[in-house]
C-alpha cells in the first residue's frame, strides 16, 4: 500500500470514531475542504509536513499515536526511493 493510502485510510477510520466529517476537519485545519478531499482522496503522491501536522493535530492524537497503526507497517508500505 503506498503511504498516502494509508495515510487517508487512517484519517478516515478516526473520523469514523470521533463522528466528525472530513469538511469538518478540513475547517477545523483551516485547510481548504478541495485540499482535505484532495489528501483523502490520495491526488497528491505525498502531503506536505505541514497539512499532516495540522490533520494529527485536529485529531486529538500525537503523532505517534496517529502513526501507531497497522497501516504504517513497513513491510506493507510501497515507499519510493529517490
Amino acid at each position: 500500500m503506498k503511504l498516502n493510502k494509508a495515510f487517508s485510510l487512517r484519517v478516515r477510520e478516526l473520523l469514523k470514531e470521533k463522528h466528525m466529517t472530513q469538511y469538518k476537519l478540513a475547517q477545523e485545519t483551516g485547510l481548504y475542504h478541495s485540499t482535505m478531499t484532495d489528501i483523502l482522496n490520495c491526488k497528491y503522491e505525498t502531503p506536505n509536513f505541514m497539512n499532516v501536522a495540522l490533520i494529527v493535530r485536529e485529531l486529538g492524537l500525537s503523532f505517534s499515536e496517529f502513526f501507531n497503526s497497522p497501516l504504517f507497517d513497513f513491510d506493507k508500505l510501497e515507499i519510493k526511493e529517490k
